[in-house]
C-alpha cells in the first residue's frame, strides 16, 4: 500500500535541505535519525538495571562521571500515571546551539549529525544555554578518566578523552556510522527500543530486526519532542509506557542509578 503524504514522509524529503552542502549529496551521503519506541522502553525496570543504554554509553565514550548523555527520564502522562522517555542529543536541523556558537566550534556534518570540535570550544556554555533539551554538558575540571582512555585518538565524530573547559555530547556514534556500525546505546538496549535510521535509503534498525522507516513512523503515530519549537529534531518518539513488557502508566518504579566506572586518576 502507497505512504500517504503525510507531514512525516514530508520530514524525509525535505531532509537535507538546510544547506547547499546536504542538497549536493543527499544521494551518496546518509542521513541520520533516531527512533525510540517508548512501547518496548521499560527504563530497565524489569530487570533491576540502570538504564543499558546510558550505560553502554558510558563505557564506549568513557563519559565523565556525572553526565549522562543519552539519560532516561520519568514523564508524566496528562491522564495519570508516567512513562520512561530516553533522551539524547536530538542533533536538530534547526539547531539553537550551532547559531550561538561564537568559534563555530559546533557545527553540522554532512550526515546532518551536530557535532563539537573541542580544540576550538571556547568553553563559553552559549550552546548550552541555548539547548532547549539540555542535552550538553560542560567538563568543569579535567574529568577523571581509565586509563586506557588515554591511548584514544581524539576526533569530533569520538570526542575522547574529555579535556577540561570543554562542552561534549551525544554524537549518535558517528565514528561507528562511519564504519556501518549501530551506535552503543542501540546495541546496548536488552529491549529493542532504539533505532537507528537512513533517512537516505529510507530504513532503520534496532539491531535485531530492519525496518522500513517513513512507514514504521507513519504507521506508530511517531511524533518529536518538543517539535513546537522549530529546532526540527532527528529523534522520533514511537508513543508508548512499555507496554510491550507488561508495564501500565500507574507501574511506577524508580530507576535505578546510574554507575560510572572508576577512573585511573592517581
Amino acid at each position: 500500500m502507497a505512504i500517504l503524504a503525510t507531514p512525516i514522509v514530508e520530514t524525509f524529503r525535505k531532509v537535507g535541505a538546510n544547506t547547499s552542502k546536504q542538497k549536493k549529496t543527499a544521494a551518496k551521503v546518509s542521513q541520520w535519525t533516531m527512533v525510540i519506541d517508548l512501547r518496548k522502553c521499560e527504563g530497565c525496570v524489569t530487570i533491576d538495571q540502570p538504564p543499558l543504554c546510558t550505560q553502554s554509553c558510558i563505557a564506549m565514550h568513557f563519559v565523565p562521571k556525572g553526565q549522562e548523555w543519552i539519560q532516561v527520564i520519568t514523564m508524566e502522562l496528562p491522564g495519570g500515571g508516567s512513562y520512561y522517555m530516553p533522551m539524547p542529543c536530538y542533533h536538530c536541523e534547526n539547531a539553537p546551539c550551532v547559531k550561538v556558537c561564537p568559534v563555530k566550534a559546533t557545527y553540522h556534518n554532512e550526515e546532518g549529525l551536530v557535532l563539537i570540535d573541542n580544540p576550538r570550544c571556547i568553553g563559553c556554555r552559549q550552546c548550552m544555554a541555548a539547548c532547549p533539551y539540555h542535552r550538553r554538558f560542560f567538563n568543569w575540571g579535567t574529568p577523571d578518566l581509565p586509563p586506557e582512555a588515554a591511548l584514544v585518538k581524539y576526533s569530533p565524530d569520538f570526542p575522547v578523552p574529555a579535556s577540561k573547559g570543554t562542552v561534549t555530547k551525544c554524537m549518535f556514534c558517528s565514528h561507528l556510522l562511519k564504519v556501518g556500525k549501530l551506535p552503543g546505546c542501540v546495541t546496548g538496549c536488552a529491549m529493542g527500543a532504539l533505532y537507528m535510521g537512513d533517512f537516505n535509503r529510507d530504513l532503520a534498525s534496532n539491531g535485531q530486526h530492519v525496518v522500513k522507516l517513513s512507514k514504521f513512523l507513519d504507521e506508530n503515530n511517531a511524533y518529536r519532542y518538543k517539535e513546537e519549537l522549530g529546532t526540527q529534531p532527528r529523534v522520533w518518539y514511537l508513543p508508548g509506557y512499555g507496554e510491550h513488557f507488561g508495564l501500565n502508566p500507574q507501574d511506577f518504579k524508580e530507576i535505578e542509578s546510574i554507575v560510572w566506572p572508576e577512573s585511573g586518576a592517581k
